[in-house]
């Protein structure tokens, strides 16, 4: 294949050319300006699913792709298709077509690396110009890119130091010196990069010289020595997103896992479209207790993974659970959450023909939905009748098993599947640092606190009422940390702590509670009563804390 690409390279007409395009001009367009250059054999599909029936047929040298495939899927997850069943490597020609020039997009692009993007509407000089150009550096830096395929990244170091001692070449400099940088990178030589993209700093501007030398500093834990950088890198529209996302995967490195959660929030929305970052995202979200944010990034993932390599019931099913968890969190709106997650579950049982397999999870979900609504009975018939101890091949599954038995205090129960959980995370070299975290969290939580938020909270406030002072505080403290980002958790906790100063029960260990609710309060946005209330409790607090 590598001959016959090579080959191919000096001579257009042995080019074999797919374009998965659906506008039908476009086609034209393309079709006959590649037809000008030579190239005889060029296939057309208006959409993913034919685009990968060709590939299947017959291997292409040239791919050029619409981003904005609208009838199946997008070209985000097209491409990530085509390279997952190797129909695409570095040694292809990959051109993206796209009429949106917008950040987010231009940022998912990036992610793909392609080998040029062309913006419609397109002309046939145009393309043949910048298709000749493509195909030239393919051709004179061929044995890089197929050193690149093959993963042996030190061959590419060689390759690069050979071809820059070629003047001829000058004017691929700029993209040997790339790929020798990112060759260092993968092969984990930190220190000569760092080195190396610091030379390249005296001489290129370049996004990818700075951001190359910023990894490599991050990934030796040197980032005190690039704050004033990073915080320049953040600001420009061409570096902020990877800025951001290198250092989420710092700071989780660094198992600053609240630092993680605010640059990879950042990230995703500045590159909604990758999966993987989605699901960084979704569990820095659940880590970090923010319950609406682990909704959204489930919600995110499901939509965005939809027609894709990634598209399965399980994310319809964390949808739900997530759905579930924020129910448990809110002392009003739960009903239309709960609503929502048994559309999905209706959802899950029409879209997928094998949903019979997940009868269980299914099952476990609803008897959580009765369990939050109140109806106990209905939900511990589910659990006694359909519940089985057995632990589940999915980490995910036996978590929501997990709950379900602990939201229905059947502790026993509960703790047997957490014991398979641990036992499944020590024994599963895939898991991620942040999954094996929550895990752990988890296990204390459940172990230590036998409710959920919500049926915390109307502990608290009964014993508010009753004037039980301090159990309503230990309440809403485990409420609390359940649940932090709750604006009427912290309401709560300050009304209990003013009433234990009237009662003369109020300590100094009591103090940094209010201040931190406080603190949250200031950051939110009231209107109307709530905004009165809100004022009424920090003014009622000034004046105990004077």
């Amino acid at each position: 294949m590598d001959k016959e690409l090579r080959s191919a390279l000096d001579d257009f007409s042995q080019l074999n050319v797919l374009i998965i395009e659906d506008n039908i001009l476009v086609h034209d367009v393309l079709k006959t300006s590649l037809q000008e250059l030579g190239i005889q054999e060029i296939r057309c599909a208006q959409n993913a699913y034919y685009g990968l029936r060709l590939c299947e047929q017959q291997h292409f040298h040239v791919v050029i792709c619409s981003f904005n495939v609208q009838s199946d899927k997008d070209g985000f997850h097209l491409l990530e298709e085509l390279k997952f069943k190797g129909f695409v490597n570095k040694s292809t020609v990959l051109i993206f077509l796209s009429a949106e020039t917008g950040e987010s997009l231009v940022n998912s692009i990036v992610e793909l690396q392609p080998d040029d993007f062309w913006a419609k509407p397109l002309t046939p000089k145009h393309v043949q110009q910048r298709l000749i150009s493509t195909l030239e550096t393919k051709k004179q830096l061929f044995n890089l890119y197929q050193a690149i395929d093959n993963k042996e990244f030190s061959k590419v170091i060689y390759y690069a130091d050979r071809h820059l001692l070629d003047k001829s070449l000058a004017k691929y400099f700029p993209n040997l010196f790339r790929m020798k940088g990112e060759a260092y990178l993968s092969l984990r030589e930190f220190k000569e990069a760092e080195g190396f993209f610091k030379s390249l700093l005296k001489t290129y501007q370049y996004s990818w010289v700075y951001l190359g030398y910023v990894k490599a500093l991050l990934k030796q834990g040197r980032i005190e020595e690039i704050m004033e950088l990073l915080s320049k890198l953040k600001e420009k529209p061409d570096t902020r997103f990877a800025a951001h996302d290198m250092l989420a995967q710092y700071y989780i490195e660094q198992e600053d896992y609240q630092s993680a959660y605010k640059e990879i929030k950042k990230a995703t929305a500045l590159s909604p479209r990758n999966i993987e970052r989605n699901k960084k995202y979704w569990d820095l979200a659940r880590l970090n207790h923010d319950h609406k944010g682990q909704y959204q990034a489930t919600k995110a993932i499901a939509q965005n993974a939809k027609n894709s390599i990634h598209d399965s019931p399980q994310l319809v099913l964390n949808v739900v659970r997530a759905g579930i968890d924020l129910a448990c969190t809110l002392t009003d709106g739960s009903d239309a959450i709960l609503q929502e997650s048994e559309r999905f579950i209706k959802q899950l049982e029409t879209d997928y023909d094998d949903s019979a397999e997940f009868k269980e999870q299914i099952l476990i979900a609803q008897a959580r939905i009765c369990n939050v609504k109140r109806e106990n009975e209905r939900a511990q018939q589910i659990a006694d009748i359909h519940l089985s101890l057995k632990p589940s091949v999915e980490i995910e599954d036996n978590l929501d098993k997990m709950k379900v038995f602990h939201e229905l205090g059947m502790r026993e129960e509960s703790l047997i599947i957490l014991k398979a959980i641990q036992q499944q995370i020590s024994g599963e070299s895939l898991t991620s640092q942040v999954v094996a975290k929550y895990v752990e969290q988890e296990m204390e939580e459940r172990l230590e606190i036998h409710y959920t938020p919500k049926h915390l909270h109307t502990m608290a406030v009964e014993h508010f009422t009753k004037m039980r002072l301090k159990p309503a505080l230990d309440a809403i403290e485990k409420a609390i940390k359940l649940a932090p980002t709750n604006v009427k958790f912290r309401i709560s906790l300050l009304k209990i702590l003013l009433a234990m100063d009237k009662a003369e029960q109020l300590e100094e260990i009591h103090l940094p509670l209010a201040k931190s609710a406080i603190t949250m309060l200031d950051t939110m946005k009231f209107v109307g009563k709530n905004a009165e209330t809100v004022n009424q409790l920090k003014e009622q607090w000034y004046q105990v804390s004077q």
